[in-house]
């Protein structure tokens, strides 16, 4: 009886799948290295207000911040080392498109108590290898919200860095996990 009931449970533990969660790559075993280049700023900051977008916002070297914020999170991740666009398995090529920053609520004196920023790129992966694009994603965004007020008020820069970080673990989320 005791050898069944170790076989049993030898048997759930050795043969019955688990749920497939892994920290490893979903890249193809020969991809080790990634090139982020420059994001380019396209956005338009002098386009005419409409209804639909009634204040244009822009944070000078915002698209620096973001380069320096990706590359970081892929040192983090570890799963591809950072190389030379020449060396590199893989190129991470991006475009910032907009920068939204809207009022989310107020006080009773019509202030506003807290914001939502959202950064919006455009992105393309790149295999050096065979030339083709791996895959590419338009209006991909990043976004916080923060209050104004209060024990957990934070600054405008505070808010746009950590939109910034939210966009920039997703880039690597999407180029690593390939979902």
């Amino acid at each position: 009886m005791r050898k069944l009931f170790f076989a049993f449970f030898v048997s759930i533990f050795l043969f019955i799948p688990g749920c497939g969660y892994t920290t490893h790559s979903l890249l193809p075993t020969d991809i080790k290295t990634i090139y982020v280049d420059n994001f380019k700023n396209g956005i338009n900051i002098t386009g005419e207000q409409s209804n639909v977008r009634m204040y244009r916002g822009y944070a000078p070297g915002m698209e620096r911040e973001l380069t320096r914020s990706v590359m970081d999170k892929f040192l983090f991740d570890g799963n591809l080392r950072l190389a030379s666009v020449t060396n590199a398995d893989l190129v991470l090529t991006g475009e910032l498109t907009d920068f939204k920053r809207d009022a989310l609520r107020y006080d009773t004196n019509d202030n506003v108590e807290e914001y939502r920023i959202k950064i919006i790129v455009n992105i393309a992966l790149e295999n050096r290898k065979t030339g083709k694009i791996m895959w590419t994603e338009k209006g991909f965004t990043g976004e916080t919200t923060y209050r104004t007020t209060g024990p957990l008020a934070k600054t405008d820069a505070a808010g746009i860095s950590a939109a910034i970080d939210d966009i920039a673990r997703r880039i690597v989320e999407r180029t690593i996990e390939a979902w």
